[in-house]
């Protein structure tokens, strides 16, 4: 069933909770994988587990049990969580590539004579809305080799300017973010250079699966952080859908049915998603046009193929919501009730905590809220992925200054 409150739209998936499905799909995210991808982030310097704020105060006053909000501002000093997916699939192509053991990443490590020859003359690209191509330009100069980034037209220029501040050669192209994946490609494939992407199509998904496997650290983080209080339901932010579908299959292979409810949010005017799941048809559907929201990070007209055949298969819900929601949970977190923790949180980190305050808040939503079960007794887990990454953007929308009417 399709329910529409306002411009909050909802689609439920039947066959999400259907024992008899084959689990192939999250095989390469089993436990021992976790245990692999966790090996490598803390061999990196600096690494260290982000935050996970318990905002008992919003709890409260939204009648739920508890709010878990994993705070990925503080990721290896980048602002964002890409870097865990873009690190990850750097390192294990390169190792593949050159046929090496381990290739470390970190600030001051010299790779060995004959292999740092080698990496300097290995061009990385990559299509980005600003927060992963950041992490691959951030990898390719911690590892000596270079990189290539290009990013959709209306791109941030503070995201740009943080991208080229890692010694890549990035630009800003006339077309939506489909098109800069597209001319990533294509450049890759005219030029022999290593195409270090997350969205995977039938003959490209080594790279998009490892970075997929690359934020398992971010959840089994958050799930130690959080200790023996499970949650009920998790809200997720989806772009591509690299990120969802990789939360959905490690959900799935550490609690199998026991699972909690996974509930993936998209912006109104990129919600690929949403239309696919709501075509009812197994198919993937491909949103046109200009894609345009202030969810940077989420402005993706066309599913992964790996994301989609698991999200299609196990993921529970799929909400398709307004910019306003972005803004309205930048400004909670922003502005915390006495006792919470404040959360420097961008435009497509925060579009969960807005989505479920909108959710509890107001009362043209109850029927989303009863088929989602949330009373007091919930506990949800949300990631607020991005920090103030465009800081003009941030400070307009927390001050004030913008208002859907403008956008």
């Amino acid at each position: 069933m399709t329910s529409c409150f306002e411009d909050i739209v909802w689609q439920a998936n039947p066959g999400a909770r259907d024992t008899r499905a084959n689990n192939a799909s999250t095989e390469a995210f089993s436990s021992d994988r976790v245990r692999d991808v966790r090996k490598f982030h803390r061999s990196i310097p600096g690494y260290r587990p982000t935050p996970l704020a318990d905002l008992a105060g919003l709890a409260d006053y939204l009648d739920v049990g508890a709010i878990w909000v994993k705070d990925e501002s503080y990721r290896f000093d980048l602002n964002a969580f890409k870097v865990l997916g873009a690190s990850y699939a750097l390192c294990q192509s390169l190792q593949a590539k050159l046929q090496c053991d381990r290739i470390p990443l970190g600030a001051g490590i010299r790779q060995p004579a004959g292999v740092r020859a080698q990496l300097a003359k290995i061009t990385c690209v990559t299509a980005t809305d600003g927060n992963h191509g950041r992490a691959v330009a951030w990898g390719a100069e911690q590892i000596g080799c270079h990189a290539v980034v290009f990013m959709p037209t209306g791109s941030s220029p503070a995201r740009l300017e943080n991208i080229r501040r890692h010694g890549a050669e990035a630009s800003i192209i006339d077309g939506n973010f489909d098109d800069a994946v597209r001319l990533a490609a294509e450049r890759a494939e005219q030029n022999g250079w290593l195409l270090i992407q997350d969205t995977a199509r039938p003959d490209y998904t080594q790279i998009p699966e490892r970075i997929m496997q690359g934020y398992l650290t971010l959840f089994d983080e958050a799930f130690e952080q959080i200790g023996g209080r499970e949650p009920t339901h998790v809200f997720i932010q989806c772009g591509v859908g690299s990120l969802a579908a990789s939360l959905q299959a490690f959900l799935l292979q550490r609690f199998g049915s026991r699972r909690p409810m996974l509930v993936t949010v998209e912006p109104t005017r990129a919600a690929c998603f949403y239309e696919s799941i709501a075509a009812g048809d197994g198919s993937a559907h491909t949103v046109t046009g200009g894609l345009d929201t202030i969810m940077a990070g989420l402005a993706c007209g066309k599913p992964s193929s790996l994301a989609w055949n698991i999200l299609r298969d196990y993921g529970d819900l799929f909400v398709s919501c307004p910019d306003r929601a972005a803004a309205r949970g930048m400004r909670v977190l922003g502005n915390p009730l006495p006792g919470d923790r404040r959360i420097i949180s961008g435009e497509s980190g925060a579009v969960t905590l807005g989505l479920v305050y909108e959710i509890a808040t107001d009362p043209a939503n109850h029927r989303l809220r009863d088929r989602l079960g949330l009373n007091e007794s919930s506990r949800i887990l949300l990631f607020s992925t991005e920090g103030d990454t465009d800081p003009q953007m941030y400070r307009s929308i927390v001050w004030g200054d913008w208002s859907p009417a403008t956008d």
